[in-house]
């Protein structure tokens, strides 16, 4: 297929889940939270959750100038890109308002740790669009399964306006990674040999952003994985398995790119993320669940 028609099929996408989102998914932070219900004497460790959340959020800027970059050649990707960039603009948004109207963290303190987030940079795990497509529908999918899991510890502690806050922002998570899936499907049917083998590559190399930027992440989210009771195999039965039977591949397709991708020099995020633990730093939390938990790459997946 050629190029314009291939764009054509992904602005369709971008049309579909643009219209979708101005009906049905539009919220406003300062509007549509409780605010009057916050639970002012949650736990600590809930808050802490939290402000994770919101310094992962918090490298928007970051994101957003690499991520526009790579699809920029692409009209249907690059503004989708831009959505995407408003709608997450909302979820630090949220996050950093529940912190201080919980009075869990003072404005100071807010402000401090943005200016101590903003002294480092994210770099871009993989370099291509179609890699960076895949990687977002893995990435996105973890965090709304994590972000459900965190308002189900919000309703535990009772605090309504932090379940609207997660139960929000999950909603945006889950509408992106589902766009992020139909073109990953849309490309497999166009580009397939090539799509299989990024895909191999993107699970073998997957991290959740936030490794080796955000302070202290490694402790952070081993709690979150405790408070979440997120590991490694809900991961790989709630997202990568998913991903895997809706874009209708079985491993055995991904194990026969293993050979492939085996000699291909390691994407950009895995080369900083092993510059920092040569540089002596604490041993970053793997894929989206925690220490010591990483996506099985697929080329050593049993079959199914």
């Amino acid at each position: 297929m050629s190029d314009s028609r291939q764009a054509e099929k992904v602005y369709k996408l971008y049309a579909e889940f643009f219209d979708k989102a101005e009906q049905e998914r539009r919220w406003n932070p300062f509007r549509d939270i409780p605010w009057n219900d916050v639970k002012k004497d949650v736990s600590d460790d809930l808050a802490l959750c939290a402000e994770t959340f919101m310094a992962v959020e918090s490298y928007l800027p970051d994101y957003v100038a690499n991520g526009i970059q790579v699809v920029r050649p692409w009209f249907g990707r690059a503004w989708f890109g831009a959505n995407w960039a408003y709608e997450e603009s909302k979820h630090s948004v949220a996050l950093l308002e529940w912190l201080m109207r919980s009075g869990k963290r003072t404005p100071e303190q807010v402000f401090d740790f943005q200016a101590k987030l903003m002294e480092k940079k994210w770099v871009m795990p993989f370099s291509t669009a179609r890699q960076m497509t895949i990687y977002g529908s893995l990435q996105e999918m973890a965090t709304f399964v994590i972000y459900c899991r965190q308002e189900q510890r919000a309703i535990v502690e009772g605090c309504p306006a932090l379940r609207a806050v997660y139960r929000l922002n999950a909603r945006d998570e889950m509408a992106h990674a589902h766009f992020y899936e139909n073109v990953v499907k849309m490309l497999l049917e166009e580009e397939r040999e090539e799509t299989i083998a990024d895909i191999a590559f993107v699970a073998k190399h997957f991290e959740m952003p936030g490794v080796g930027i955000v302070p202290e992440y490694d402790a952070r989210i081993e709690l979150m994985r405790e408070q979440g009771q997120v590991d490694r195999d809900v991961f790989l039965q709630k997202v990568f398995f998913p991903l895997l039977k809706y874009i209708g591949l079985s491993r055995i397709d991904l194990a026969r790119a293993g050979a492939t991708i085996r000699e291909w020099p390691l994407p950009p995020g895995a080369q900083f993320i092993a510059s920092v633990r040569k540089g002596g730093s604490p041993e970053p939390a793997r894929a989206a669940v925690g220490a010591a938990s990483q996506v099985t790459p697929p080329s050593s997946l049993a079959p199914v």
